[in-house]
C-alpha cells in the first residue's frame, strides 16, 4: 500500500497554530474565577490510528494551562529527583535535568490511554486553554516509523509554541476535572511531495464524565484479502456517510479493526464519544480515502447508535 495515499494533508483542518477550534465550554465541575480554593485536573491522551505506519511517537515536554483571569500555569516534564529513570511534571522550571515525554500514539487506539496530567492540583474554577508542548527540532523526538524505517516529523512554523486547543473547561472547587484528547493521527500525519512527513494535529478534547464508546465484531466475510477495514462514526441520526474531506459529513471519530489472535475474531472500538446519538458504518477500502479529493468509497451496515455516557454500546457488522 502506497504510503502517501494514507498519509496526507487536509486542507480545511483546524490547525491549532491557528487555535483549534474544539468544543465550547465544558467540564466536570462548577465554574467561577480562579483562586476559590482548589481542585485537580487529569488529561489523559489517546489516538485514532493510521495504517501504515508502525509507530508514531510524538514527544512532550510540558504544558501551559490558562485561567479565565489571565492567569498562566506552566507546567515541565523533568528528571524525578529520586529516580533518574522517571519523569515528574513540575510547575516550576526543572532543578534536575529536563525530561521529556515521549509516547507512542499507535499504542493508544481502541480506548487506550496515557496521561498528561494525573490528578494535577490547580486553583479552582474556570480555565479557557491549554498548550501541549511537542518537541520537532532533533530528528528523533518526535518521528514516524514506516516499514521499519523512522523519518523526522516537522510541524508548521506558526506551531512552535506548541499545540493549543481552546475549550473552556471548569476545575470545581475540591473536585475533579477529567478529559481526554483524541490525537487523531489519520488526519494528522501526511507524506508532502518532497517525502516528507509533517504533523498537523486534529485533536478533539472529551469530558470524561460525559463520554461513551461503541464497540463490536466484524465479520470475516468483510475483510477479504488487501482490505483496510475501519469503521467511521459521524454525530447525528441518519447521516449518510461520507469520506474525509473536511466537507460534511466528517466523521468525528474512526476506528481501525484488527483481528483479535486469541479468539480470531476482527474487533473495534471507537472510544470517548460524547453522549447523543451517531451514525456508524463499516468501510472495507479505508486506505483509499484521500482528503484531497472526493472519493467514491463504499460504506455498509449504516447505523444510528444512541452513545450513553460511562458505557460501552455493543454493534456487531
Amino acid at each position: 500500500m502506497n504510503t502517501s495515499s494514507i498519509l496526507k494533508t487536509y486542507s480545511s483542518l483546524v490547525i491549532f497554530s491557528t487555535i483549534l477550534a474544539v468544543s465550547s465550554c465544558g467540564g466536570s465541575g462548577g465554574g467561577g474565577s480562579s483562586g476559590a480554593g482548589t481542585g485537580t485536573l487529569s488529561l489523559q491522551i489517546t489516538d485514532g490510528p493510521v495504517e501504515t505506519a508502525d509507530n508514531v511517537l510524538i514527544q512532550f515536554s510540558g504544558l501551559e494551562i490558562q485561567a479565565a483571569d489571565g492567569k498562566r500555569t506552566t507546567l515541565y516534564y523533568c528528571q524525578d529527583p529520586a529516580d533518574a529513570t522517571k519523569t515528574v511534571l513540575s510547575d516550576t522550571a526543572c532543578t534536575t535535568p529536563p525530561a521529556t515525554k515521549q509516547l507512542d500514539l499507535l499504542a493508544l487506539s481502541g480506548g487506550q490511554t496515557d496521561f498528561l496530567l494525573d490528578s494535577f492540583t490547580l486553583p479552582s474554577g474556570h480555565y479557557s486553554w491549554i498548550r501541549l508542548m511537542v518537541d520537532t527540532a532533533d530528528p528523533l523526538d518526535s518521528y514516524i516509523v514506516v516499514s521499519g524505517t523512522p523519518h523526522e516529523l516537522t510541524i508548521p512554523s506558526g506551531m512552535q509554541t506548541g499545540m493549543k486547543l481552546n475549550r473552556g473547561f471548569d476545575v470545581p472547587a475540591g473536585g475533579s476535572a477529567d478529559f481526554t484528547i483524541d490525537f487523531d493521527l489519520r488526519k494528522s500525519v501526511h507524506m508532502t511531495g518532497t517525502g516528507d512527513y509533517m504533523l498537523r494535529p486534529t485533536l478533539r478534547m472529551v469530558d470524561n464524565i460525559m463520554a461513551g464508546s461503541i464497540s463490536g465484531t466484524v465479520d470475516a466475510l468483510l475483510v477479504p484479502g488487501g482490505c483496510t477495514p475501519a469503521v467511521y462514526v459521524f454525530e447525528g441520526s441518519g447521516v449518510t456517510p461520507d469520506d474525509i474531506d473536511g466537507i460534511a459529513a466528517d466523521p468525528v471519530s474512526t476506528a481501525s479493526v484488527k483481528l483479535d489472535i486469541s479468539d480470531g475474531i476482527y474487533k473495534y472500538k471507537a472510544a470517548f464519544l460524547e453522549a447523543g446519538s451517531y451514525s456508524i458504518a463499516y468501510i472495507c477500502d479505508a486506505a483509499a480515502d484521500d482528503p484531497t479529493v472526493d472519493n467514491a468509497l463504499t460504506f455498509s451496515g449504516t447505523t444510528t447508535v444512541s452513545v450513553t455516557a460511562k458505557t460501552n454500546t455493543v454493534l456487531n457488522f
